[in-house]
């Protein structure tokens, strides 16, 4: 949804030594978060390509075993978010706090309380399932038979355990998506961001991927979702709507529906996103 100058990238996220020594740190304090605690919050959060605004003063908030899902159409603006929240760029106005840590003093200990699965596939094709998994635990400081434990239980649970020595380029789509969702959790992140992670799976794919990270709402992990497929939402504690740079309405489904007029949360989506109008639920 556009790119950036080089002057704008966070540089600061990107120190490898630094990054391992934080996220140790970082997976240490996770323990302590609090039911309800606002895990990521974004205040004021502006981004403009040139003379074109992609994000208009966006303020959100995620909390502890959350799961907010992020609705827009294409072009609205939700992986320039994104690009914010991982530190790849830098904001020109605003804030985001992770845990408490804002992305820009200390991007490196924000980062190392996320974990993300992008819209496009980062994993590495010929390398094995294990192998991809293990690497990316070691990047976390997490290394030997606490990575391995943790990546054999997580294949477990997602039906992958006999499949840790295949490449993945010999993985279906929806399980390549598996393998990327251990990999976001390997080192245990407060914060999960899904960027249109469903995009190219088929409807059991998606169906059963939407549902694992539902699920980790119980052990207190904070989710923001993005998507355009309106389904998706519709299991949300929360959803946002963004549309051109801009949130038009956030609430439950329900309180979303109710404010639109309409009779279902598609109907409410698409009225809002026509008219282009803010909606304040009651």
């Amino acid at each position: 949804e556009g790119s950036s100058g080089m002057s704008s990238v966070n540089t600061a996220a990107v120190e490898p030594t630094r990054a391992m020594a934080d996220s140790v740190a970082a997976g240490t304090e996770a323990q302590a978060v609090a039911a309800g605690e606002v895990l990521l919050s974004v205040r004021g959060v502006s981004k403009s390509y040139g003379a074109r605004p992609a994000l208009k003063g966006v303020d959100l908030e995620v909390r502890a075993g959350e799961f907010v899902a992020l609705l827009g159409p294409n072009g609205a603006g939700k992986s320039t978010l994104f690009q914010l929240l991982t530190g790849l760029f830098n904001a020109d106005a605003g804030e985001v706090r992770v845990c408490g840590q804002d992305m820009r003093v200390a991007p490196v200990r924000a980062l190392g309380r996320i974990g993300v699965v992008f819209q496009q596939m980062t994993l590495d094709m010929d390398l094995s399932v294990e192998a991809n998994l293990v690497f990316h635990a070691r990047l976390h400081g997490i290394g030997g038979a606490q990575a391995k434990a943790r990546i054999a239980d997580a294949l477990a649970r997602l039906g992958l355990a006999e499949r840790r020595g295949d490449r993945v380029r010999e993985l279906s789509g929806g399980n390549r998506r598996k393998v990327e969702l251990v990999r976001a959790l390997v080192h245990q992140p407060s914060v999960l961001l899904m960027d249109e992670a469903t995009v190219g799976l088929d409807p059991a794919s998606r169906r059963h991927l939407l549902d694992e990270v539902l699920a980790l709402r119980a052990s207190g992990v904070g989710v923001l979702w993005a998507s355009h497929l309106v389904d998706e939402a519709e299991g949300a504690d929360r959803v946002l709507v963004l549309h051109k740079g801009k949130l038009l309405a956030q609430g439950t489904p329900a309180e979303l529906v109710a404010a639109s007029g309409g009779a279902t949360l598609a109907e409410a989506f698409l009225k809002m996103t026509r008219s282009g109008q803010a909606v304040e639920p009651a």
